[in-house]
Parts: structure tokens; sequence; C-alpha cells
């Protein structure tokens, strides 16, 4: 989604632009999944981008599918297809004579004078560890590796893992498979909501009058659930808080009837500590007699399913792992070297961060979309990147108008920014005591710790006392 928009705003720049993409076709996150059931819990309308509005949303919730038929159209529409060199992995890139060289791993080599890494972190997915994975006779697979035309109708399938996308999975599947057994380590709080169809009247209304759309994406309602959420994570002492939290303490005990089952959903730790769930269904799946919530725990899995620490053989004709991704790895594998050098991955190896989640130290003329730190959450990343290349472009400009051949963020800066990030980072909801994804290797943090509205404040323009700035360092050709 970030590659796209760069592309798109460069071209419109009339810069020279190259885009190295892994995949076969564009998409991201939504090229990646398509497992059962995959949908994005924030409203079709409000993630798209500000200036290619989607008049044919199907649903108030869009389906993944969906979803990446749209990026596929605004690539084609922006004519930035052109530009993309796909099946392209990046090996590394390495910062000499004032340009990027980059180099794939199929040989191929690029020079630039700006790098924008535009990689996303749900992308290389996690597997449990587990004993006796090797041993299953059925069919066993990451949720981000499900595969094509798979037919589950009849079969007793596993999910382990209890994310948005396990809590999706297991939803589409309960009254297809013959029987789903949720494997959990901890239940999830679970925020409820309306999903519903759009009419081919709302439809035809959106094609006709754009205001139509901007009723909601820009929806009072809305708008006001993001800030009071925003409010809450980073106060979790206020009343945005104890509202989140009666709302899904109250969805809970008013959706599951059975004490016993009850209990079993019941989470330890409080609303928002791990990424909010939203959910339609899922509490009313759980219910049905062909869904078991297993909480007992994995000892194991063998040929015939898992055994989990109570003994009981659960018997399974597939696994799905919906156990997530290692979100701590952004722009890595791909091995960054930069001034005099300095390698990201020593540079990033107590924690990842960078300077407003755009930049770091010592990596001139490269700049992250959606890097580390940056707000993440229940949020739309198609806004938070847009207001992240807003300012990108502005440092962009100067290194074309001839202004600076090098710009990256000063030491004093990053350790300025780190320092006040992580002390905030420690008082937000999601410190407040449980494992979570964006938590780093040391317990803190990794999101954004502020204001949503500061956020957008900080991306109008940079403060080029920040940066380092350097001018004629570019060695002669």
């Amino acid at each position: 989604m970030s590659g796209i928009l760069a592309a798109i705003r460069l071209r419109e720049r009339g810069d020279d632009v190259i885009v190295l993409e892994k995949g076969a076709t564009v998409g991201g996150t939504w090229r990646e999944n398509r497992y059962a059931g995959l949908t994005c819990d924030v409203p079709a309308h409000a993630y798209t981008y500000s200036f290619a509005p989607n008049p044919a949303w199907s649903r108030y919730f869009a389906t993944g599918s969906e979803i990446q038929e749209y990026f596929e159209g605004v690539v084609d529409r922006c004519g930035v297809r052109e530009a993309i060199r796909f099946g392209v992995e990046v090996a590394e890139a390495a910062w000499q004579n004032g340009k990027w060289h980059v180099e794939a791993k199929d040989g191929s080599r690029y020079e630039a004078d700006v790098l924008i890494a535009a990689t996303g972190v749900l992308h290389h997915p996690r597997y449990p560890d587990i004993k006796g994975m090797d041993t299953f006779s059925g069919q066993a697979f990451h949720s981000a590796r499900w595969p094509d035309q798979i037919d589950l109708a009849g079969k007793r399938v596993g999910v382990i893992g209890n994310g948005s996308t396990g809590v999706q999975i297991v939803s589409a599947l309960a009254g297809v498979a013959a029987h789903v057994d949720h494997f959990q380590r901890s239940p999830q709080w679970i925020m409820p909501v309306q999903d519903f169809a759009y009419s081919e009247e709302e439809r035809a209304r959106f094609r006709a009058d754009p205001a139509a759309i901007d009723a909601i994406r820009f929806d009072p309602e809305y708008v006001g659930n993001v800030r009071r959420f925003n409010n809450a994570i980073i106060d979790p002492a206020s009343e945005a808080m104890a509202f989140i939290e009666s709302i899904v303490r109250q969805n809970l005990e008013a959706s599951i009837a059975d004490p016993v089952l009850r209990e079993k959903l019941t989470p330890d730790y409080r609303a928002a500590c791990k990424r909010l769930i939203y959910s339609p269904s899922y509490y009313a799946q759980v219910q049905r007699d062909d869904v078991d919530v297993v909480r007992a725990g994995i000892e194991a899995i063998e040929p015939e399913g898992v055994r989990t620490r109570d003994g009981a053989l659960h018997g399974c004709d597939v696994i799905v792992y919906a156990t997530g991704f290692h979100a701590d790895r952004f722009v890595r594998p791909i091995n960054i070297v930069g001034r005099d050098g300095i390698a990201l991955n020593d540079v990033w190896a107590r924690r990842p961060s960078a300077f407003l989640a755009i930049s770091v130290p010592d990596m001139p003329n490269l700049f992250m979309l959606n890097g580390p730190t940056g707000p993440v959450g229940n949020f739309s990343l198609i806004e938070i990147a847009e207001a992240q290349w807003g300012y990108i472009a502005q440092l962009i400009q100067r290194i074309e108008s001839g202004e600076a051949d090098e710009i990256s963020p000063t030491h004093a800066a990053m350790a300025s920014y780190e320092e006040r990030r992580i002390a905030a980072a420690k008082t937000t909801i999601f410190a407040s005591g449980c494992s979570s994804w964006y938590l780093d290797a040391e317990g803190v943090p990794q999101s954004w710790p502020w204001s949503y509205d500061r956020f957008f404040e900080e991306m109008r323009a940079p403060e080029l006392s920040a940066y380092d700035v350097r001018t004629h360092v570019r060695a002669p050709t």
C-alpha cells in the first residue's frame, strides 16, 4: 500500500522511479493474506487513498480480495505499473559516493539518490514452536500461506492463534467445516461492530456524489471513536478507556450465555493491551455445537491432530497456524549499510527505531513509510502513510532543489526522540501487562505513544534542526 503511494506521488513530481517488489503483483499484506473470512477492520471508505475514493465497495468492512482489487485498480489507473519490477527481492543496499547502490537476489543492480523503504511489517510468517509439527498426517499451513482453491467443507479444522486472523478464520469456517477447534493461549477482548452490504442504490449515490463517500469517511462518530481509542491507549486511567472496557465487557457478558464458555473467553488483561479485535460474529459462532474453544494448552502435534496438556487428542484433518508475523523486521532482512559502513542491523541490535518512524542517523536519504515506532493499531495505515509522505516529500524537495545532497536525522535528535518515546510508551495501555506483537524484546511498546493529533502535527513540516544536512559530498563523476 505505501509503496504504491510513494510511486504515484514521485511520478507526479516527475521523478525517475523504480519500484522493486519481491511478489508477483502489488497489494502487500492483501496479496499475502487470502484466508477465509479476511476483512479489514477499518471501514472501507476510510481505508482508501484520499485521491482515489472507491464508490464500488460492496460492504462497510471490505473483504481482503476486494481490497486487493482496489490496489490493483489504483496502480493501473495511476499508470505506475510500468515502474514496478515484479519478482525482484532486494538483498542489500549500500550508501557509497553519494548514492544508494541496491542489489537484488537475482543479481540485478540499481542506483538511486533516494531510497524509500515501503516494506511493511506483516509479511514474514511466524510459526509456533510446537513439538511434532512435522509429524502431522493432514494438511497444515500458515494463514498467510493459504492454499488457493482449498475446500474445507466437511473437514475437521484446528486453528492455532487468536489474533484478528484466528478470530476471522474461525468465524468464517463455523458451519462450513465439520468441526472447528480454536486453540488459544489467551482470549481476546472483542469490540462489537455492525457489518452490512451497500445496496446498488447506495453505490450509485457514491458514484454520483463524492460527498456521500466523505460523509462515511469523515463520519463524526467514526472519527470520534478513533480519537477516543487513541486517548484510551495513551491514558489507561482515562474515561475513554473506562468506556471501551465497559463496551467489550458488556459485549462478552451479553453475548455468551454459558458461564463455562464465558470464563474461557474472559481475558486476564485490560482491553486494548493486545490489539483490540473487531468482530460482528465471533461470539455467536463459537457457541455453535461444531465449534470448541480450547484453552488447555498444546502439548504436541501428532499425526492425527493436536494433543493438549490435559491429555486430550483433538482430531484434525487440517491445521491452520494463525500465529502472526515477525513484526520487528521492518526493512530487514535486507542488509542496509549507510555512511561509513554503519549497518542498520547493528543500529537496530537492541530494538528497531526510527526518528518519527521515518529515518535513521547515518542512513542518508533513506526514508521509511510505516517504519518502526509509527502509529499502529485500529487505525487506517493509508492515512498514516499519506501524512508521512507529505513530510518525506519536503525532505526530498530539498535534495532535488540542490539545497542538500544528504539528509538524515542527527544522533542527538534520535536519542532525544527515543528517550521521550520509550518513557511515554511505558505508560500506554500496551505496557499494562500482556504479551503482544507490539512489544520489543525488552517489553517496550513499539507503537507511537502520543496522540493521533500530535502525529499529524509532527508530519506537517520537518524541523531541520533535527537533521544532519550535508551538501557537495558526492565524488566527481
